[in-house]
């Protein structure tokens, strides 16, 4: 008996040691196969994924990719440098670095706080600016309140970094140790996620400029399935695959385990390949632009639910709703808010409390490294955003 129960207990441990972690990523391209599958659901599936992949990935990819190619001649020890030198200056230095679309400026500030090399009110400068990779849609569909949204941040956040330099410079979170505790690391390499970050370079190399030259083509209102002779059905079936196509390899390029490889984006290898860089980011937004588009369709389509009619009866609360999102770790969530802005389900007020509450995904190094730091941090970016958003609807909506 008691050898049976030995070899029992032996079986179940290897079984459970050879048990294949699960990727979580992989549920999204799954759950669109399915929803394409369904007769009910596959027109509306097929159609937001190439409105998805040819009005918005394209035009993200080409953004980007310019801005990308020209950072990466720019040195982040250059930035710790002058940030380290010129104390005077740092806290709006730090609040441009936050502005500029991502969040590696972000992330920079963040880290030299840590080292001792910023002051805190450099970290809420940052942090209160930053809009993540939500900012690289907005100024793809709406450039203009793009750059609307990065003005109002880089003053908020330059003059809040100041105001907190004076009333409360916490110094203790750069000597911080986060009490021994670190996230899981999600970022290994594994073949699949090489492979997979491959493929996505050569996918873009092959197809950016024609998917740029039909987004341009669409945008200035051209029939492109008429102009190329494809019938509706052809025309979502090429933009719906590589849509997918898309998705998949975001999902492949990553283990997938934990919260922030789902809401950010993928960690980059030093230096930057902005080929590199551009395609695994542009396809973290497509994905998120589709959950967002779709849910947003289905529940108008399908359930015949108003998502407009309903948060507009709200009044502002949904400023405050969408003030509360941006507290949310990540830029899955922002890119959410960002997405119904875009449909008009939510005012500019909405959008601009958003951008200046949220910390992007450099809230996860920062709460990594200094978790009392990023909590203080969190908690002053909201004032700004209150008062600023709540302004905003108050005398212009």
């Amino acid at each position: 008996m008691l050898e049976r129960t030995f070899f029992s207990n032996k079986a179940s441990r290897i079984v459970e040691s050879k048990r294949l972690p699960m990727n979580k990523r992989l549920a999204l391209p799954l759950i669109l196969v399915v929803f394409i599958a369904l007769p009910a659901t596959r027109w509306i599936t097929l159609s937001v994924l190439t409105d998805a992949f040819f009005q918005v990935a394209a035009f993200v990819f080409a953004t980007l990719a310019i801005y990308y190619s020209l950072s990466s001649r720019i040195s982040e020890h250059a930035i710790s440098r002058f940030l380290s030198r010129y104390p005077a200056a740092e806290v709006g230095m730090a609040a441009l670095l936050g502005a500029l679309p991502g969040c590696g400026g972000a992330i920079v500030v963040v880290t030299q706080y840590t080292k001792g090399a910023t002051s805190f009110g450099a970290v809420v400068a940052v942090l209160t600016s930053t809009m993540g990779d939500a900012a690289f849609l907005l100024l793809a569909q709406a450039p203009m309140d793009g750059l609307t949204v990065m003005g109002v941040s880089v003053v908020t956040g330059t003059l809040t970094g100041m105001l907190i330099n004076t009333v409360h410079n916490y110094r203790d979170g750069a000597l911080e140790q986060a009490d021994g505790q670190s996230q899981p690391d999600d970022s290994e390499v594994t073949n699949t996620s090489m492979l997979a970050g491959h493929l996505s370079v050569w996918f873009w190399a092959v197809f950016a400029i024609p998917s740029v030259s039909i987004a341009g083509m669409l945008a200035f209102q051209i029939d492109v399935p008429g102009a190329f002779g494809l019938s509706e059905s052809v025309w979502l079936t090429i933009g719906s695959a590589l849509a997918l196509c898309c998705i998949t390899l975001w999902a492949l390029s990553s283990r997938g385990q934990n919260y922030s490889s789902l809401m950010s984006e993928d960690k980059s290898e030093h230096p930057i390949i902005w080929q590199h860089k551009s395609a695994m980011d542009t396809q973290f937004v497509l994905s998120w632009v589709v959950v967002a588009f779709l849910l947003f369709e289905l529940l108008v389509e399908i359930a015949g639910v108003d998502i407009a009619h309903w948060l507009s009866s709200m009044g502002s609360g949904v400023v405050g709703l969408a003030i509360l999102i941006g507290f949310l770790p990540g830029c899955g969530p922002q890119i959410l808010v960002t997405s119904l802005y875009l449909n008009g389900a939510i005012p500019f007020s909405a959008q601009l409390g958003n951008a200046i509450s949220n910390d992007g995904d450099a809230l996860f190094p920062a709460i990594a490294l200094s978790p009392r730091a990023a909590l203080l941090a969190t908690v002053y970016s909201a004032v700004p955003a209150v008062l600023v958003a709540y302004s905003y609807w108050w005398w212009l909506e």
